[in-house]
């Protein structure tokens, strides 16, 4: 028998990880025994690198110079010897309704939230297939499943990430990795609490079954799940996170 959910021996990339959710779950996976390696464009990922239970390092990069993930990936693969596992957290959203949305704005949120991590993914599943071994895992929104005003490259970006999920699930599952997408509604973070709050927040609140938002460690926690040898029959999968709110 070994320690339920345990992450010894192996390592993790978290995007996105210098706070908020990406914060949680470099916390969440390096308690659980993983050494993690915290990648943001905030030179803090440095810092909070050095607090992490298990050796972490925190790696300044920014997602949408795309044609330098592969180095990237390489030196991560180089630091640290393997790469088990990836998680996709960063992303943006830029809120305009349909008939305001910029092509810019369009652009940049695809190019982050759905081209960056599918690249990634790419990358990391090479070196995961010399081991038969992989957990690759896209934090999407509840976006991809529901429509919500202002939100359209937003939920067009999460529900494509979604979409191509499913593709990874399908061609590396063979290979030992599993590749799944959870979608949180609205998560208590610093950047959360800027748009959602006051009466927005409570009004968005009255229409979710659980009468209140996700928090990130409860967002960390099922990133630790998919990660384990204990969710290996668990692929393809978008698990939603939102007290209920997407079946009513």
């Amino acid at each position: 028998m070994t320690t339920p959910f345990s992450l010894q021996n192996k390592v993790a990339i978290v995007t996105g990880a210098a706070s908020g959710i990406g914060y949680a779950i470099a916390r969440c996976l390096s308690a659980a025994g993983a050494q993690v390696a915290m990648i943001d464009r905030a030179a803090e990922v440095k810092t909070v690198a050095s607090k992490m239970d298990n050796p972490a390092r925190g790696y300044v990069f920014d997602l949408a110079n795309v044609e330098a993930l592969g180095e990237l990936v390489e030196q991560i693969h180089h630091d640290f010897g393997r790469i088990d596992i990836l998680v996709n957290n960063a992303g943006i959203g830029m809120l305009e309704s349909v008939g305001e949305v910029q092509l810019a704005s369009w652009n940049t949120t695809m190019l982050i939230n759905m081209t960056a991590p599918f690249f990634l993914a790419q990358h990391c599943a090479r070196y995961m297939k010399e081991h038969g071994f992989g957990r690759l895992i896209n934090i999407a929104s509840q976006a991809s499943v529901i429509a919500l005003n202002e939100h359209a490259a937003y939920c067009t970006s999460k529900s494509g990430m979604v979409s191509f999920t499913r593709v990874l699930a399908a061609e590396l599952g063979p290979f030992g990795i599993t590749a799944n997408a959870i979608s949180p509604t609205v998560v208590e973070t610093e950047l959360g609490k800027r748009y959602w709050h006051g009466e927005r927040a409570e009004q968005m609140k009255s229409k979710i079954p659980s009468r209140r938002f996700a928090t990130p460690d409860e967002v960390a926690s099922t990133v630790l799940y998919l990660s384990s040898n204990e969710a290996a029959m668990v692929n393809g999968e978008n698990l939603v996170i939102d007290g209920g709110y997407s079946v009513i």
